[in-house]
Order: C-alpha cells, then structure tokens, then sequence
C-alpha cells in the first residue's frame, strides 16, 4: 500500500482556483506558461502519471493514446465537446474519458445572442470605423443594419444551449422555430415551431443559430444548397463547432450578399481559420470565447476535478463519464 497522491498532467494553464484544487489533491504538473503540447511530447511528458486533464485542441488523437505510458488510466477534458479525444482509442487501452457538462449554458447562448446583435447591426464595421479614427459623424444611411426585434430565429439543435438562446430571443420578441433529433415537451418548447426535417425549417429563418453537436451527420451541415433555402438577407450565427459550416459556402454567400452577415465564435480547424472571412465587413468574429467568464470557466475546472477525484480518489466511476459510440 501506498500513500501517494495520484499524479496528474495538466496540459494547459488552468483558472488559479482549478490549479489550486488540483493541486492540493493531487501530485500535479501544471503548464505555467501555456505551451501547447503535441502528441509525441505529451505521450513522453505523461510518463509516470495516472491521468492528464487535457483541453480542447490536445492532441489527444488515436496516435497520441497509443503511445500514452501504461500508468495513465484517465483523460479528463476541461470542456464539454470531446472530439478532440479519440474515445474508442482509448477504450481500447482501458483509460477512461470524462468532460464537463451542463455548465457553459448560460455563457455561451449570451456568446451567441451578442453574435446574432453584432452581425445584425454591424458592430464590427462600427468599432473598425472608430478605432481608425474615420467616423466623421452620424450619417443618415450610416451603418443601415438588420432589425432582430420580432423577426423568426431558427435554431438547429435545441439542446440547453439552444433552449437558453430562444429563451435570449424571446426577448427580442423573436418568433422561434427549431429542428432537433426529437420534438420537445411542450413546457420546453414554449411555443416554439418544430420542424422534423431541418430542411423545411430554412425558409423560415431570417436568423439562424447553430447550437448542434458536431456529428457526422452535421458535418459542413451549412452548406451551399442549404444556404440557398434561407431567405435573402438572413444572418448566420455559429456557437457550436466550426465544422458544421461549410467555410467556402458561408464566405460566398457573404460576398454575393446572399446572407446579409454572419456572427461566428468557432471554426473549422481553429485557432487557423479561413484566411477569406478576414476581410468581409459583414462578419462579426470573436475568438471562441462562447465559455469565457470566470464563474464558467472555474465551474469547467471543477467538473473535471469532480471526476478525476471520483476515479482516482475514490475508486468510482465518474460522474461524466463518455462512452465509446
């Protein structure tokens, strides 16, 4: 028997109250200046560990797992997506994966709601005007945007996030139509309108909001012809993962003013984007800031430190636990 603390890798620099926390229950390395590792250096850095608490963005692919020491018997991701951890990978080497959900609801339908006002109402060409000091004074076709207020909201995925945004929208005295793998109760619903086949949803979205998981199914999702279904002038919001936009699509359908703007926190391949959204006015981007507060950010860290204790400590399985599909 030993009284050991179980070691634990920590890939990224965490909120302090997380390092703390982590710290104090287990023999931890923290990453203090940030680097990001990548796959052959953090197989070699786990050495000796029980467990890493990795990120979004960690290698941790198939290739990276089979070269992982045999003393690592958890991956405990500070996020709620888990696609950048090949589960079945590590089920495999009998290494258990858990995230962190349920907890960035509220911080990322107020991400998107800002995403949807930003792009209606063109607050980068706003803030670019200021700050190169060329606004000469209101003008009166200024800065013409799209009214949000009782316009139609689509929402594609109606899970807590999207739930939490129509609720945002309502607000606005938005009408909220929505396309889920299944119809909602009615108390959940709220009124909203269900369309089965997301399809027939489109014409009916002056704005749309991306709130679904990235899937092979939803994979480059928004795409050209799909694009085409909404009507002219309408404005894409995307919160959820990058990849179920079809990058080159979206950015036509910007350029030809097909979609009068669009509001995105996430892309494909980040933290590289699509060189061709840099320069289009009507795109309003932020940096994948949907769960940057302090209040989420810090209930993040401690989900995974709930299941890294469960398991390490106490010999449970954690509380979220991801299976192997």
């Amino acid at each position: 028997m030993t009284d050991r603390k179980p070691r634990v890798l920590a890939t990224r620099l965490f909120p302090e109250d997380v390092e703390k926390r982590l710290c104090a229950h287990f023999d931890a390395r923290l990453n203090p200046q940030d680097k990001l590792y990548d796959g052959p250096s953090l197989a070699r850095a786990a050495e000796g560990f029980d467990a890493i608490m990795c990120a979004a963005g960690d290698a941790m692919n198939a290739e990276t797992i089979a070269a992982l020491p045999g003393s690592i018997r958890m991956i405990a991701t500070f996020s709620v997506g888990y696609e950048h951890v090949d589960v079945a990978a590590a089920a495999r080497r009998n290494i258990v994966v858990s995230n962190t959900p349920d907890v960035l609801t509220d911080a990322t339908a107020d991400i998107a709601m800002l995403c949807l006002l930003g792009a209606a109402r063109r607050a980068h060409e706003g803030t670019t005007m200021l700050r190169s000091h060329s606004w000469i004074g209101w003008e009166p076709r200024q800065l013409m945007g799209v009214h949000v207020t009782g316009r139609r909201l689509g929402i594609l995925g109606m899970g807590r996030i999207g739930q939490a945004m129509a609720d945002r929208a309502r607000g606005f005295r938005m009408t909220i139509h929505y396309s889920n793998r299944s119809r909602l109760p009615a108390e959940l619903e709220k009124g909203a309108v269900f369309h089965a086949d997301p399809e027939d949803m489109l014409p009916h979205c002056d704005f749309l909001s991306i709130n679904a998981p990235m899937t092979p199914a939803t994979r480059k999702w928004v795409n050209a012809e799909r694009i085409a279904r909404l009507p002219k002038g309408a404005v894409v919001v995307n919160t959820a993962r990058g990849g179920v936009v079809d990058d080159e699509a979206l950015i036509a359908a910007l350029k030809s003013s097909h979609l009068f703007a669009a509001g995105l926190d996430v892309y494909d391949g980040e933290p590289k984007i699509h060189p061709g959204y840099y320069d289009l006015q009507n795109a309003f981007l932020l940096p994948h800031m949907g769960s940057a507060t302090v209040d989420t950010r810090n209930a993040m860290g401690f989900k995974a430190l709930d299941n890294l204790e469960a398991f390490l400590l106490r010999g449970q399985a954690p509380p979220d636990l991801v299976k192997p599909s």
